[in-house]
């Protein structure tokens, strides 16, 4: 008997070894060596000033990604069944506004009263005062977008926007973290042509959008290489783009202007020891790939936000690692000496007073 017993438990290790080294998988990953990450000291020094973070009831739903607040100062943000949910301006009375049916993630009011929002499923939207939905564009350079993600809107009217992955859905975004192919795009949306363009491509997960006050330029997130983009708009660089900011200590998501003299970046959760490990090693992210979900890495709970000035500089470093911390802000929107912050780890929406 206790022969037979062995003999299965081999049979099976066997089996399960075999499955994770040649199961088919859908990643082609490539290989890359991060540089180390920074310590959190500096600019990046531990701290817990984010503990006050209010937290503002959306009623029943999960994973506000984004904040966007209209002209009368009411609040609005997507959850992950569709609904966009809108509160009074003193953050109550949870209430429907709209369903997209689909997934929304980045959101702005634009100059006519518009929500302007990126559907992760539906593509780039534009919602009436009323609620009602109409389709902007689902599709640039002849293919359709996998992963609308966040936008910002420019004074002439243009829509900047990320297709964070050509490849994955978001339902699957830790495949394309795993496989760390350039698969994402910065894009811009001309309401006056109603033409997309693609502004700048083989981003790492394309995330965060944020047009700078002065409009001369936009910043984009490249979430999976820990970092920022800027794109000229203007000047003599006009249509090149370089590094903004670099080797983050996490998750560069959302990025907004605050209107003045700071954008406001959310890192979604810091570095993770063991996949920066892992990316000089395609055959071992296979494996990982393989994996259960809860046996891959996964984002800490931890709230992180970075004030950045116009060239680059952190001048704010916002943070709260208690276990009751406003976990895992994916995007930041400063309105009348609050930040309001969006999560992909929360129910609610976060406010937190300036001081």
């Amino acid at each position: 008997m206790l022969k037979r017993l062995v003999l299965i438990v081999l049979l099976l290790l066997a089996v399960a070894s075999l499955y994770l080294l040649f199961w088919p998988v859908p990643i082609s990953p490539a290989a890359w060596t991060p540089a180390a990450a920074p310590a959190l000291t500096g600019d990046y020094l531990t701290n817990s000033r984010l503990a006050g973070t209010q937290r503002l009831s959306l009623g029943e739903g999960y994973a506000p990604e984004d904040v966007a607040i209209d002209s009368e100062d009411r609040i609005y943000a997507g959850l992950n069944d569709g609904r966009i949910v809108r509160l009074q301006p003193d953050g109550t009375r949870p209430e429907v506004f709209t369903n997209t049916h689909g997934r929304p993630l980045g959101m702005k009011f634009d100059s006519s009263g518009n929500l302007i929002l990126a559907d992760t499923n539906k593509g780039l939207l534009s919602i009436s005062r009323d609620g009602s939905i109409t389709v902007l564009s689902t599709q640039a350079d002849g293919g359709l977008f996998s992963c609308t993600n966040d936008l910002d809107i420019a004074a002439d009217g243009t829509i900047y926007f990320t297709d964070a992955s050509r490849k994955f859905p978001l339902s699957n975004y830790k495949a394309d973290i795993l496989e760390h192919q350039p698969n994402g795009r910065l894009l811009a949306y001309e309401p006056a042509t109603k033409t997309t363009r693609v502004v700048l491509r083989d981003l790492h997960f394309a995330n965060g959008v944020a047009v700078s006050p002065d409009q001369t330029f936009v910043l984009v997130c490249e979430t999976a290489r820990y970092r920022l983009h800027r794109v000229w708009l203007k000047g003599p660089k006009q249509g090149q783009s370089d590094i903004f900011i670099d080797n983050l200590p996490g998750f560069p998501d959302g990025v907004s202007s605050n209107g003045k003299d700071k954008f406001w970046l959310a890192v979604v959760a810091p570095r993770d020891a063991t996949l920066d490990k892992l990316l000089p090693h395609p055959f071992l992210r296979k494996i990982v790939y393989r994996m259960p979900a809860f046996l891959q890495p996964a984002p800490k709970n931890y709230s992180f936000v970075l004030g950045i000035d116009a060239n680059g500089h952190v001048v704010d470093n916002l943070q709260d690692g208690s276990p009751q911390c406003y976990a895992q802000i994916a995007n930041v929107v400063e309105h009348q000496g609050f930040l309001y912050f969006g999560s992909i780890g929360e129910s609610a929406l976060g406010r937190f007073a300036l001081r």
